[in-house]
């Protein structure tokens, strides 16, 4: 489990499990929100590396079960965490370059 700390001051947790890794490639996971009342709403998130021209693209698919699921996960302000959470990785790997 891991608890983040939310924009208004208060902690959201999350847990997941990884069902598949596949070293440079893949990393397919789950992943529930705690504060969510549903057990079964969890995304199931597949992120991809692809390499072509020296340049590597990531991909990130997040699934949900239905609609219901997604908008909840959307309308958590996911996108923004998300945001940061990639705008943090950019300048770590151009920091290594």
């Amino acid at each position: 489990m891991v608890a983040l700390l939310g924009e208004e001051g208060f902690e959201v947790a999350f847990h997941s499990e990884y069902r598949e890794l596949i070293p440079n490639e893949r990393i397919v996971s789950t992943e529930v929100y705690e504060g969510y009342p549903e057990a079964e709403a969890e995304s199931l998130n597949t992120l991809t590396l692809s390499e072509a021209g020296g340049r590597t693209t990531l991909t990130i698919l997040v699934q949900h079960k239905n609609q219901e699921y997604r908008d909840a996960h959307i309308n958590s302000g996911m996108e923004a965490g998300m945001q940061d959470a990639l705008d943090l990785l950019e300048q770590a790997v151009v920091a290594l370059i």
